[in-house]
């Protein structure tokens, strides 16, 4: 998802430390040459990698768990955060998996995403309540 920028790494390099902290990971940035902690990535960086992480872990369940199948996805926020290539590049990879027979359910204030999703539910609130319109382009 990230043109062969990034590269998602488990790390090797923990030593003796046996605590609980979780999957060590750093990002291999090809650009820089360079490997440095994930907490470095920045906010669309960030949301970019847990969405390619997601959708690498929902592919692993799928081809080892005796045919469980995940055909729904949803994904809350984060695409604010995204510069206007890394979002044209999270909207086409949402789209093809819509294609391929997935849901993807978005829930999202950026302008951008009403303009490229096709079917969606807009959901506007007020003082007497929330009301649901479904739109189809």
């Amino acid at each position: 998802m990230s043109k062969g920028r990034y590269q998602l790494l488990r790390r090797e390099d923990v030593g003796d430390r046996r605590s609980s902290s979780g999957l060590d990971l750093v990002v291999e940035d090809a650009f820089s040459g360079k490997t440095r902690l994930v907490a470095t990535l920045s906010g669309g960086e960030s949301f970019m990698a847990a969405l390619a992480l997601a959708l690498g872990l929902s592919e692993v369940v799928q081809a080892y768990a005796g045919g469980i199948c995940l055909d729904a996805l949803f994904i809350d926020e984060g695409f604010g955060s995204l510069d206007p290539e890394s979002l044209d590049l999270a909207i086409n990879t949402l789209l093809d998996l819509q294609s391929g027979g997935r849901m993807v359910g978005i829930i999202s204030h950026v302008p951008e995403l009403k303009e490229r999703i096709d079917v969606r539910l807009d959901i506007d609130t007020g003082r007497t309540g929330s009301r649901v319109t479904p739109v189809v382009s």
